[in-house]
């Protein structure tokens, strides 16, 4: 059921076993002893008690444990037992640390994620801690004592996720689980590390293929084809964002309109892992697009949100499945986009350095630390350029095109 279709409080069984999720997590006040229902985006459900910190007198939020395991009545004792140690002037998270009760690994879980939420990780990465949270670490590991949680348990999470072929998930499990303990560690919840080392009893991840891309050649056809798909319009721009600025599909997935400035969109640092901001240079067909966008979710966060509750933007396969719907399936792919505006780039002679830029590529060695040109200017030539050629393609490439690009190249790169 919908939130806004409650009507009675204490929240009955069969209201929190049918809260559906949004976009965003929420919390609904379960109506007695300052008790809160939360539920996730990936529909997970938990409990979790408002108190006031006894010495600071600031109001905080406390896990409590996962629904349906804790049911509402063992979730209200546990805030009746929170009450009284904050009555009695005791912080009940120090409590727990002190041996007052048992930490399990899902508290301690909860706790590392509103850590790095305290941090200011990215939305995104952010939605990939809780979706691994809540559909492979807390099922498996939730309500085991963290000092309690062997090499072998966690042994187990990770060839789950292997026995469905995710073995990026796989990847970032085995990185999750070590932070969580080495928090753990840090916090005195416990003494070793039965994450570490995980990757030596990994299962191979398949030899990975080049992605698939189009050559110039290929290419006409399949910008006609592009244009002509019966795809969403947010995903089919989103597709065609992919295409002209050469960006990886989860960067545009995930753009923001506060990004947006002037003609340059600006994406954090901390969402990209690099040093600092990477700016890409927005051709005109770009910011048509927007344009084309700004009705649909100009008063949203995120410039392509998605249909679905579980995630405030398009999907993974989204845009993909675009290009598929467009007849590419297995042909063309977002990051295949990417090798596609490389190679044409690069056989029409535009500089290395460029494009590397435009790729988001990290710089090696020496170079990477003594040359932090980012080229803004040159690459809003160049990726005009691009969106240029592509549309004579599109229509029909004649050689009097073909000279003038030629010679808007070099006038660029002289």
């Amino acid at each position: 059921m919908k939130r806004d279709a409650i009507k009675r409080r204490p929240l009955a069984d069969t209201v929190l076993s049918t809260l559906e999720p949004e976009a965003r997590e929420y919390r609904e006040a379960y109506g007695l002893d300052r008790l809160y229902f939360v539920v996730s985006p990936t529909g997970r459900k938990r409990w979790e008690v408002r108190y006031k910190h006894p010495i600071t007198q600031k109001w905080s939020f406390m896990g409590v444990g996962g629904y349906p395991d804790t049911k509402a009545k063992k979730a209200r004792a546990q805030a009746i037992q929170i009450a009284e140690l904050v009555a009695d002037g005791i912080d009940p998270r120090e409590h727990l640390r002190g041996g007052g009760g048992v930490r399990t690994f899902g508290v301690v879980a909860e706790q590392w994620y509103e850590h790095k939420q305290m941090q200011g990780r990215s939305a995104k990465t952010l939605t990939k801690m809780r979706h691994w949270l809540d559909n492979d670490a807390l099922p498996a590991l939730g309500d085991m004592a963290v000092a309690d949680v062997s090499r072998a348990d966690c042994v187990r999470v990770q060839k789950g996720i292997e026995a469905r072929k995710a073995f990026n998930i796989a990847e970032k499990s085995r990185a999750f689980l070590r932070r969580i303990f080495d928090f753990a560690i840090a916090h005195g919840y416990c003494e070793n590390n039965p994450a570490s080392n995980l990757l030596d009893v990994a299962a191979p991840a398949p030899v990975s293929k080049p992605r698939p891309h189009l050559l110039e050649e290929d290419l006409p056809e399949f910008l006609r084809a592009l244009r002509m798909t019966t795809s969403r319009r947010s995903t089919r721009l989103a597709a065609w964002m992919v295409v002209w600025t050469a960006s990886r599909p989860g960067m545009v997935r995930w753009m923001e309109w506060s990004e947006i400035k002037g003609k340059s969109w600006h994406i954090p640092a901390e969402k990209m892992k690099m040093r600092r901001d990477h700016v890409v240079p927005l051709c005109r067909q770009a910011l048509q697009a927007l344009e084309e966008m700004r009705p649909l979710s100009g008063r949203s966060r995120y410039v392509f949100t998605g249909e679905g509750a579980k995630l405030p933007v398009l999907s993974d396969a989204a845009i993909n499945r675009c290009f598929s719907n467009a007849g590419y399936k297995e042909r063309m792919t977002g990051h295949g986009a990417r090798h596609t505006a490389k190679t044409l780039l690069s056989e029409h002679g535009w500089p290395l350095q460029w494009t590397e830029i435009q790729l988001a590529h990290k710089p090696i060695g020496l170079e990477g630390v003594y040359n932090q040109a980012s080229y803004l200017e040159q690459r809003r030539k160049m990726m005009q350029w691009y969106a240029d050629y592509l549309e004579a393609l599109e229509v029909g490439m004649t050689k009097v095109k073909r000279d003038k690009f030629k010679r808007r190249q070099r006038d660029v790169t002289a």
